[in-house]
């Protein structure tokens, strides 16, 4: 075992960020880290090596220093509240971007307790608490559906496991990265945004499409907004709207959002006669 105490740069909030004042998590191939924060903000990752801290400081964003994300929007209108009541909060990243595509693929039109079942299943049929493209790409796209996946996102998801080199993208220039994954049949600027996100732990890519920031528009607005509204709510965030994506359904979540009334969204929603 290892040990190494780190102080993240900017704002940092473990418990936030995990939602547990200690985390633990498998990594690939066996591995397995750690972590907990001192009262002094450093964060002591113990792990099985050192790779395996090296993947700690990737999963809990501990290197990214947001203090400039912090300064700029800590007045915004909408997201100002959440961004100083949520001070510290990071993304959770996957420790493989295989992982975070399967989110993806599993989470498209489907509730996030479903999808997360189906992720789940996914995970136990692959025989890895951390998956990687090797082993996801072990299952057929009948293994799949048999996961809770429909038919045409077991291809999708089949499709970028064996044929895209996932892993290398954290590496790719930023917009070859974006390239090669909104060509891909079946990746919509949803699953873009949650695979650069949780998988390459990029913060320019929005979660655009985002169920909770639709019912977020209508709990502002008093109407059912289309998909496509949800790019117009982030793009005054330029190259954050990634992380403000997650502040903003952070702070949905936690009564944060100024005016933005449940009630109204429920309502809303019922007007267009869908499910809740």
């Amino acid at each position: 075992m290892v040990e190494s105490a780190i102080r993240p740069r900017g704002p940092y909030s473990l418990r936030l960020t995990s939602r547990t004042s200690v985390w633990r998590a498998p990594l690939p191939d066996g591995r397995w880290a750690s972590a907990q924060q001192l009262r002094d903000g450093t964060v002591v990752v113990r792990a099985s090596c050192d790779r395996a801290v090296d993947e700690a400081r990737f999963v809990l964003a501990l290197d990214d220093d947001t203090s400039e994300f912090h300064r700029r929007f800590a007045r915004d209108p909408l997201l100002g509240p959440s961004v100083n009541g949520l001070r510290g909060l990071r993304p959770r990243r996957k420790a493989t971007v295989a992982h975070a595509a399967l989110r993806a693929v599993c989470g498209q039109l489907v509730q996030s307790g479903r999808a997360r079942e189906i992720e789940r299943a996914v995970i136990r049929a692959c025989g890895e608490d951390a998956p990687t493209r090797e082993a996801l790409a072990r299952l057929s796209p009948a293994a799949l559906c048999a996961c809770g996946l429909a038919a045409s996102r077991a291809a999708t998801l089949t499709r970028l496991v064996r044929t895209l080199n996932l892993e290398s993208l954290k590496t790719a220039p930023p917009a070859t990265a974006l390239t090669r994954l909104r060509r891909e049949r079946g990746v919509g600027p949803w699953s873009v945004g949650v695979i650069a996100l949780q998988g390459l732990g990029r913060y320019d890519v929005g979660l655009v499409g985002d169920l909770a920031l639709v019912k977020l528009l209508a709990a502002l607005r008093g109407r059912w907004p289309e998909l496509a509204e949800t790019a117009e709510l982030l793009e005054p965030y330029d190259e954050w709207q990634g992380l403000a994506s997650v502040f903003l359904l952070a702070g949905f979540k936690r009564g944060l959002i100024p005016g933005a009334s449940a009630d109204r969204a429920r309502l809303a929603r019922a007007r267009t006669g869908r499910a809740a």
